[in-house]
């Protein structure tokens, strides 16, 4: 679903990423890791279209989408969006449908239904007619992937998805955004500073420090010890869970 060969990309007079490769299989779910600054949230903004780059990045095999197009193929939901205080939670969410919608049309009432059925589905049903302004830190965070949700496009950039979010929400998140690639073969790319959040949900892992790719692959061959010591400067012991995935812990010295 996405190819990323040899991508580059440069802020403020500063390369942030040199040279990243990374390939993304439909109905997948990487989970892109790494120290604070280390370019993760770059490289989902480059990948939606958003940064100039070198380098390619290829969706389903086309590397030349932009604008509407684009927007239908690629959801993106930023960690800390701009959401204006006067509009309602359902307007905003009904943006998601914008990229499906004439220039001089209106919103059809499948539209609607879509946006209701992405608010009920993150519990936020009960809050349609709230004006953002005056919701929760972690309640406007699932308004943002409830439009992402709503636009209904087949890969979903998600930068931080749990940010701001309670234990109990970010569970919930974390397991709709599993159950939305299985039933509807939805493509996910997250960036998550829990690593045993993505060590737990995640089919792949992509390290991301030093301006490139340090490691990639299942989560058991990304969370060792050895590699969390190396570039989060963390002492951890990882254990097998379920189904092998890797469990940290922090170690006290």
């Amino acid at each position: 679903m996405i190819e990323i060969a040899d991508l580059s990309v440069d802020r403020d007079g500063r390369r942030v990423l040199d040279g990243v490769s990374l390939t993304v299989d439909k109905g997948s779910w990487v989970a892109v890791v790494g120290p604070n600054g280390a370019g993760k949230s770059t490289l989902l903004q480059a990948v939606a279209g958003l940064l100039p780059h070198t380098g390619t990045i290829s969706l389903a095999g086309r590397t030349e989408t932009r604008g509407r197009e684009r927007a239908q193929a690629v959801a993106y939901a930023p960690q800390n969006p701009v959401l204006p205080d006067d509009l309602t939670v359902f307007d905003y969410a009904l943006l998601g449908r914008s990229p499906y919608i004439g220039y001089f049309a209106r919103e059809t009432s499948r539209d609607r239904k879509i946006a209701e059925a992405a608010l009920e589905r993150l519990d936020l049903s009960g809050f349609a007619g709230r004006r953002l302004g005056r919701m929760s830190g972690g309640e406007r965070q699932r308004v943002v992937l409830a439009r992402a949700l709503a636009q209904q496009a087949p890969v979903l950039l998600l930068d931080e998805p749990t940010t701001a979010l309670d234990l109990g929400h970010q569970q919930q998140v974390l397991e709709l955004l599993d159950v939305l690639r299985a039933e509807e073969g939805l493509t996910v790319v997250t960036t998550l500073h829990d690593l045993g959040a993505a060590g737990q949900y995640a089919d792949e892992l992509a390290l991301v420090s030093g301006g490139g790719i340090a490691a990639s692959g299942p989560p058991g061959a990304v969370l060792t010890a050895e590699l969390v010591a190396a570039h989060f400067g963390a002492r951890v012991r990882v254990t097998e869970g379920p189904g092998g995935r890797p469990l940290l812990s922090l170690e006290r010295p």
